[in-house]
Parts: structure tokens; C-alpha cells; sequence
């Protein structure tokens, strides 16, 4: 069985090293419904899981300077107080009770759902912006809609572990459609570093995180993020992310029904 997880972490690994989609989208809903890990502690391995990840991550876009850290300010400044407010709501209401981890598993669902509608409309919803300059947000009210959707996105992520990958980059573009993709990239993962960590302190508060399971998918997800970052440049972007949206959509409606 620890070798299947390493080969799972291996999997996911290169598809988000193709993609660039986060691993939540694809590893939370693998543990749930292939492994039969209850949603709670799936959730809460993977946070843990993209904690560590992502730190390596925002080390080389610091190093870029490709990390705007104005924004990631005030992205936390909404997701953390957020991630905090929903870690107590699942203590309240019992993390791993059997009713909560329905609700976890029809949220986990539903983030699946918008990651598809971020990585089909993306473009679209871009160039619907640029040609209404008009409408893009400034000062006070581009601060607080920054802050409101990183509240969105930190509840989103600890009840999901689902939100900070194609959700949070789409959310940036459209709030700040002037950023160059390395900026979003690095920005959307530098705010998810603090973000991830409270939302798996939480959880392993909860006690909803599986330690040697998140040992195991690490094993097999490093090389396979370093794989599918090289095979990416061989493969048209526009057919991966058709592949990985029509298997995520197909994932939302297994957790569903």
C-alpha cells in the first residue's frame, strides 16, 4: 500500500508539474475516493503536503523576484483570519465526524468545480477585463476585493485543502490584469506558503492528518514535479488542461453521487 501512495504522489506530481494546476485538485479527491481516506484527513495531509511543496516553491520566485509581496499582504490578510474561523467552525461541528465529512466531501466537489471553470475561462475572463478598462478596480476598493477574496480562498482551502492553485491565480488576474504570469505564479504561491501551514496546524490540531501518508506522497511527488516540469515544453498546455478538466469535472460528480 505505501508504495501505491508513492506512486499516487508520483502521479500527481507530474501532472502539476505539466499543469501547473495545484495538487489539491487532484490529490485530495484521489485520496477520497480511490484510497477511501476519510475527507478530513484527506484534506488535512494534503494542506501538510502543499505546506512543504510550496515553500521550495516561493524560495525560487523569491529569488526571481517574481513574488509581489504587497499583494501576498493582503491576500493573508483576509485567508489567514479565514483559515483560523474555519479550523474552529470544523472543531465546533467535529472534523471527523461522519455528517461534517459529508459536507467536507460536497466542498471538496465544489472547489473541484470552480478549479475547471478557472482553468477553461481563464483567458476569456482576461480578455473580457482588458477590453473594459473601465470596470478594473483601484486604490481602496482593489485593496479590499484583494483582502475579501483571500478570505474566500482560506476557507475554501481548509475545508477543501482545494483553492490556492488555479482558483487563487485566476482570482489575481482578474484583480490584477496588468501582473506578468510569473508574477501571478509567484504571488499565488507565496500567500499559499502561511495559508497552507496554519490550515495543517489546524488540522493537525484536529487531528485529521496522516503523517506517514504525507511521507510517502512527498517520496513520490518531488521527482515527479521535476519530470513534469521538463515534459511540460513537449506537450501543448491547451490539451493538458482539457485532459485534467474533464477529469476533474468527472472526479466532482463521482464525489457527488
Amino acid at each position: 500500500m505505501l508504495m501505491t501512495y508513492v506512486i499516487s504522489g508520483f502521479a500527481v506530481g507530474l501532472l502539476v508539474g505539466m499543469t501547473g494546476v495545484g495538487g489539491g485538485s487532484l490529490m485530495t479527491p484521489l485520496l477520497t475516493l480511490l484510497f477511501g481516506v476519510p475527507p478530513s484527513v484527506a484534506v488535512g495531509t494534503d494542506l501538510a503536503f502543499a505546506s512543504f511543496t510550496k515553500s521550495a516553491g516561493t524560495f525560487t520566485h523569491r529569488l526571481r523576484g517574481t513574488v509581489r509581496w504587497d499583494i501576498v499582504r493582503r491576500l493573508c490578510a483576509g485567508a489567514l483570519p479565514a483559515a483560523i474561523a474555519a479550523t474552529l467552525a470544523l472543531k465546533h461541528y467535529g472534523a471527523l465526524g461522519q455528517q461534517i465529512g459529508q459536507v467536507i466531501r460536497y466542498s471538496i466537489a465544489g472547489s473541484v468545480l470552480l478549479t475547471v471553470t478557472a482553468l477553461l475561462f481563464k483567458s476569456n475572463m482576461l480578455a473580457w477585463i482588458n477590453a473594459r478598462p473601465g470596470r478594473q478596480l483601484h486604490g481602496r476598493a482593489l485593496v479590499a476585493a484583494t483582502i475579501g477574496a483571500g478570505a474566500l480562498l482560506g476557507t475554501l482551502v481548509t475545508i477543501s485543502s482545494i483553492g490556492a492553485g488555479a482558483i487563487g491565480a485566476t482570482l489575481l488576474v482578474m484583480l490584477y490584469p496588468r501582473m506578468s504570469s510569473a508574477e501571478v505564479a509567484g504571488t499565488d504561491i507565496a500567500y499559499a506558503v502561511p495559508l497552507t501551514a496554519i490550515a495543517a496546524f489546524g488540522h493537525w490540531w484536529l487531528g485529521s492528518i496522516d503523517w506517514t501518508l504525507l511521507g510517502t506522497l512527498l517520496l513520490g511527488s518531488l521527482p515527479g514535479i521535476t519530470l513534469g516540469s521538463w515534459a511540460a515544453r513537449a506537450i501543448p498546455e491547451r490539451f493538458l488542461r482539457g485532459v485534467l478538466a474533464a477529469t476533474l469535472t468527472a472526479v466532482a460528480a463521482k464525489l457527488i453521487y
